[in-house]
């Protein structure tokens, strides 16, 4: 059965196989690299020369100063990035949805797609200097009386600049889609439920939120899955010394230790304990949304 649908799709196969070669090359091959979270690697002795102390590292980190706080962290970021971010991308592909003039539309879907395409880099230096005391950012708050300061020193600002760039960045390119999972639903619901009354606000509703739904929850377990990860490019652009109370992630405390420290062996602990809890949140999240309304990732 396998040999036959080979011969039929053997062009499939053969493209997929430069992603499935990229995997096993670059991702699973060098996860036998993750033992030296169980080592006291030194590049001289190499990963298998290097002396094994177990779980060393891991009781280090669970003991330290920092781990409440990353955690913390963490959570914070992701989970208002899972209240506000995660809706916004659905509110536009439904607000576009209802629009009747497609150039309108394509205008909108243009502009809004825009930011995605600008680099972390560029985009974090727009607001370094909008965040400036002389910037644009505050210059919008002098009209409503608010004081000029460097908003990024403020540690309570940070997490808002962060989420509220995120979304302008992501929103539009996130709308991509559900704006095509919207084109697969029938037209004849439309009707059906014009017929039986119902304006466009119910027919939004009942009609079309039911019929990207599946989508929505398979998005939301992958967004679960990685409860844990903050992208700690974006967090290095931006945070400072003043604002690692609020700022200071995971990610961003392993490429200290890892790549400025160089403590190899403590940050792959810490970041195999982060890939550990995301895999389990994802397992979870997965086995709730199976229960409650049957779609899941496996």
């Amino acid at each position: 059965m396998l040999r036959k649908d080979f011969r039929k799709n053997k062009y499939i196969y053969f493209l997929g196989s430069f992603g499935i070669a990229y995997f096993i090359i670059f991702s699973y091959i060098p996860m036998y690299g993750v033992i030296i979270a169980f080592k006291n690697y030194s590049p001289v002795k190499g990963i298998m020369g290097s002396p094994w102390i177990g779980f060393h590292h891991f009781v280090d980190f669970f003991q330290s100063f920092y781990f409440l706080r990353l955690i913390r962290n963490t959570l914070l970021i992701n989970v208002y990035e899972l209240i506000f971010a995660f809706p916004a991308p659905i509110i536009l592909a439904l607000l576009l949805n209802e629009v009747r003039s497609s150039y309108f539309k394509r205008l909108v879907q243009t502009i809004t797609y825009l930011p995605h395409f600008v680099s972390v880099v560029v985009i974090s230096g727009m607001i370094v200097d909008f965040s400036r005391k002389a910037g644009l950012f505050n210059k919008i708050l002098g009209f409503f009386g608010v004081e000029a300061q460097n908003l990024l020193l403020d540690p309570s600002l940070f997490r808002t600049i962060f989420i509220g760039s995120g979304i302008w960045q992501g929103v539009g390119w996130g709308s991509i889609i559900y704006l095509a999972a919207l084109t697969a639903i029938d037209t004849q619901l439309y009707d059906a439920a014009t017929v039986d009354g119902a304006n466009r606000w119910k027919q939004m509703l009942h009609v079309t939120l039911p019929g990207i739904m599946p989508t929505i929850v398979i998005l939301l377990i992958l967004r679960i899955g990685g409860m844990m990860n903050v992208g700690f490019e974006k967090v290095i652009l931006l945070y400072n010394s003043q604002t690692y109370e609020t700022a200071d992630v995971i990610s961003s405390f392993v490429y200290r230790r890892g790549i400025l420290e160089a403590n190899y062996s403590y940050s792959t602990a810490v970041n195999l304990f982060n890939s550990v809890v995301n895999f389990l949140l994802l397992v979870l999240a997965n086995k709730i949304s199976r229960k409650v309304n049957e779609t899941s990732l496996w």
